[in-house]
Order: structure tokens, then sequence, then C-alpha cells
């Protein structure tokens, strides 16, 4: 390992555990002192107590801590009631966690233009605060009749001309780069969005190096294959700019999850988890979770992504789906979190039984619980169990049409993925190559020309890497390590895609490629169970040969 990964490893370890070994922390914060958010500063019309509850309002709606940014800001019109401008900052919070998927609530929109207009009717003192109030009134305006893609091109557009009417406001600066990130195309693959949104915080960045905002959205701004590596930086400085903010000790895994940096994620994830269950925000913990139970699969530690498979049934009781606007994680991300992790512990595992008898869900997210027809469904298919492979791409095709029907184009078309994935390998069981390499073909290509979601760590199978495997099965074992090389390309160190590059190699006779393979498998997994899986176990004889 590179020397710079092995120093970050031990600087992030070391914070961690000392984040995690205080058992002060929580009460410290309880009581307000010593809590740790960051500098922000949000010059305001608004009397001086007021301001200083203020910043530390917005120090916390920068960490999408939203529940405490709301009654941050309303103890701000308790101090001053001609402070306006709250009412920005609660509106915004109403809006939760931008990069959420899906539709925001209807009732989520309603209060969110309540509060804009409550903003707007007592009058903002200054003509900058008042655009700010207007700017965050485009998110919510006619929105029973105005796509939310629309209303969020308009509330871009409107931030980006308070940026450019002050220039010295740091802060409209960086609101104006996140609306760029978070309204950024996932279909366009030059990024020309995100490397605005990125240029403007990095320079700001430079400059506050202990705001939170910056070294939150330089994360999120980067958050795609081609570009993670710009966010390195920012990933190790975010969880000690803001330890007492949840999300913040959870956001670095999203870089380090984009680099294959797999027990630094995992040790995020597990100071995340822990902090979200302190302060009772049980989706954002399911979502650290998820992340954590992802980067153990990719180590081969699979009793420890087990321990979190049966610690669900006691998380899932502590889950309401109705506490919309408490941490960075909504509703849909515990809903998305309790179905991809066993889907992902029997998939990555190869436990094609475990999969096809997945429990169904049927909750108000239609693409969570295709995560689950797609497991049984994949599983189904690789044993064999051409009926109930059947009967989940059915369900699949199903749930595409009822997101479509709902506007919700991104997720309809990653069900659409693994629909067409599902049909490939059913179509393989029944001997139908010709056409199992069709719909596979199909469904990698339409994966090429978008990009996960922030809610997931990765797919639950890349669509490449099933496509490499199939045509091991056909005996290609040179067109398998094309997609395996693809797959890493874009989900770099991950355990399946080594294993089947490693694997792919050394039918095909070129040897060398092989053990580079099984070598970087090994070095993945070096914290693996032991007794290690048999991939681990072959790589150890491969490179024992002479």
């Amino acid at each position: 390992m590179p020397d710079r990964v092995h120093r970050l490893r031990k600087r992030i370890a070391a914070m961690l555990l000392t984040l995690l070994a205080s058992p002060g922390m929580a009460q410290e914060h309880q009581h307000g002192a010593g809590e740790k958010l960051g500098a922000v500063h949000f010059a305001t019309s608004c009397n001086a107590v007021a301001q200083k509850d203020f910043n530390r309002a917005v120090a916390l709606l920068h960490s999408f801590d939203f529940g405490r940014a709301i009654q941050g800001f309303n103890a701000v019109l308790e101090e001053d009631a001609t402070c306006a401008i709250a009412y920005w900052g609660i509106a915004l919070s109403d809006w939760s966690n931008p990069f959420a998927p899906g539709q925001k609530d209807k009732g989520q929109l309603q209060l969110g233009r309540q509060n804009a207009e409550r903003g707007k009717v007592l009058g903002a003192k200054t003509e900058r605060e008042r655009a700010y109030l207007a700017a965050v009134g485009k998110l919510y305006a006619d929105f029973e009749s105005t796509p939310q893609r629309q209303r969020l091109l308009a509330y871009r557009d409107a931030l980006g001309n308070v940026a450019a009417k002050y220039p010295a406001d740091t802060e409209a600066q960086i609101f104006y780069a996140l609306a760029l990130a978070v309204a950024a195309d996932p279909a366009d693959k030059t990024y020309a969005d995100r490397l605005k949104a990125g240029a403007i915080l990095e320079k700001l960045f430079a400059e506050e190096p202990t705001h939170p905002g910056l070294a939150h959205y330089i994360i999120h701004a980067y958050d795609v294959p081609a570009l993670a590596g710009r966010a390195l930086v920012a990933a190790q400085r975010y969880a000690e700019i803001a330890p007492d903010a949840p999300h913040a000790l959870h956001m670095p895994s999203h870089t380090f999850t984009r680099l294959g940096y797999w027990q630094e994620s995992i040790d995020s994830n597990v100071a995340a988890a822990a902090a979200a269950r302190r302060q009772g925000q049980t989706a954002e913990e399911l979502h650290a979770s998820d992340y954590e139970t992802y980067a153990y699969l990719q180590t081969a530690q699979d009793e420890a992504a087990a321990r979190i498979v049966n610690s669900l049934p006691q998380l899932e009781e502590r889950f309401d789906p109705k506490a919309v606007l408490i941490g960075a994680g909504p509703p849909a991300a515990g809903y998305f979190a309790l179905a991809a992790i066993p889907a992902r512990y029997a998939l990555e595992r190869r436990d094609w039984q475990q999969a096809e008898q997945l429990a169904l869900r049927d909750t108000p997210f239609p693409y969570t619980d295709a995560m689950t027809w797609f497991a049984r469904g994949l599983g189904a298919a690789r044993l064999g169990h051409a009926a109930a492979a059947n009967q989940a791409a059915t369900a699949l095709k199903g749930i595409q049409q009822r997101l479509l029907n709902a506007n919700e184009s991104y997720w309809a078309r990653q069900v659409e993925i693994q629909q067409l994935e599902v049909v490939a390998w059913s179509a393989l069981a029944a001997g139908e190559k010709e056409q199992a390499l069709r719909q596979m073909q199909s469904a990698a290509e339409l994966e090429d020309g978008t990009d996960k979601s922030a809610v997931t760590p990765g797919p639950l199978a890349p669509a490449r890497e099933l496509l490499g495997e199939m045509l091991l099965q056909m005996n290609e074992p040179a067109r398998a390590l094309e997609q395996f090389e693809a797959t890493l390309q874009k989900e770099p160190r991950r355990f399946r895609s080594l294993y089947g590059a490693a694997h792919a190699a050394q039918l095909g006779g070129n040897r060398e490629s092989s053990q580079r393979y099984f070598r970087e498998l090994l070095r993945v997994c070096v914290r693996s169970d032991k007794p290690a899986r048999s991939e681990l176990q072959e790589a150890e004889r491969s490179l024992s040969q002479k």
C-alpha cells in the first residue's frame, strides 16, 4: 500500500477512535459545551445575540443536521422576532437532503413553502436577505404543477444571481456551488457543473479550512469515479471539522468508497453510525451501516457484515419513516439500507439460495423494493429456477412503470438495468446464450450512461462485472477480462472484479496479469475472516506456484 494511504489510514483511525472513546462527547454536545460544528459566519441584520445562534444553525444546516438546524433558526426568531432571514434557513432545512433520491414529500413541500412565505411577509431588512428568501422560494413555487427538476434549476439560477451580485458573500458562493452539484445532470460525463462547483469550493476552502460546508460539498461535487481523487483532502478533514454532526463522520466514506479505501470507509461509518444512534437519527444510522457493510464485504470481513445484517430487525424497530426532518438520512435512505444490506450480503458472497429467499417489502419507495426483487431474481436465475426468475423480472418491469408514472426517471432507469440483468441470466440458464449476452450488454451500456445515487455506496452488482462473469461461463476469458477491468476503472479494488480479472487472466493464459490481480485481492483482504473465502484460498495457491 502506498505511504500516503498508510498515513491516511493511521490518521483517520486515530481520530475516529478518539471520537468513539470519548464518554463525554454526547453529553457535552447536549449541553452545548465544547460543541464542534466548524466555523461559519453568515452575516445578517439580526441582533448580536441572534447572530451567534444564526451562525450555529447554518453550521448545522451545512452538515445536513436539519432537525437541530430548524431548532436553531427558531431560537434565532425567539431572540429577534424581526430576523426574517431565519425563515430562509428553516425553509431550506425543510427541503432536507438535496442529494436524497426521488421526489420530495408533499407535506414537506407545503411546510417549506409556508416558511418561505413567512419570511417574505415578515420582511427582511436588506436586499441581500430578501434575495436569499426569494431564491429558496423557487424550490417550492407551484410545486403542485411544476416538476421538481424545473424548480431545482430555478433555485440554482436564482442563487447564481445572488452569488454574482454579492461576490464577497462567501455563503452565497457556497450555496450556489452546492446547487450546481445537486442539479448536475447524472448523464453528463463531462461533469461540467460538478467541476464548476468544485472550483468555487476549493478556492474558498483554502481560505476557510474549518468551514463545514466547504469540506462537505467538495466531497459531493466530486462524488463520481473520474473526480473522486480531488475530494481526498476534504474527506480527510471533514470529520475533524465537525465531529458533533453525524453526517460529517459519514461523508468521508463517499470518497473512500470511490477510491477503494475500504478500511477508511469502515472506520468512518462505525463512528457515524454510533453518533447517529446517540442523536436518534436512525435513517442516517442505517445509511452509514449500508456503506459499512459494503466495505466489509469488499474486504471479505463477512462475519462483521453478518453482525450488521443480524442487527437490522432491532434497527427497523427504531426506524420512524415519518421522521423526515431530523438528520441527513431521509426515510428513503432508511428503507434503502434495509433492502440493500441483506441483498448485498447474499450477492457478494454468491449465496444464491439466500438471495432467492430474501423477504419482500412493500414501501413508499418502489426502487428500494426493486433491490430485493433483483437479488431474488438473480439468485433464482443462477440456480436455474426459471419461474422464480421470471416472476422477479415481471415485478421489476412493473416497478419500472410505476416509477415512470411518478416522474422518477432516474430510478426507473436503474430498475430497467436490474430487470435486463435478471432476464439476461435467466436466458443463460435456459441455454439462450445470444439473447443472454445481448440483454446483458444492453444493461451495461445503460449503466455506463448514468451514475449511482449518493444514497448507495455502489450497485448490488455492477453490470459490466455481471457481463464478465457471463462471458466466463461462455468460455471467453479474454473478453471477460476486459469487462472486469472496465468495472475496476469505475469501482476500484472491488472484490468480485479483482477476483474475476485474476481468474479470467488465468484461464486466458495471462499469468502475469493473473498474479497481479491475485496479489491486489490479497492486499485488499488483509483483514479477511479466517478461514478465508474460497477465492482468497485460490489466490494464495496460485501465488505459491512457481
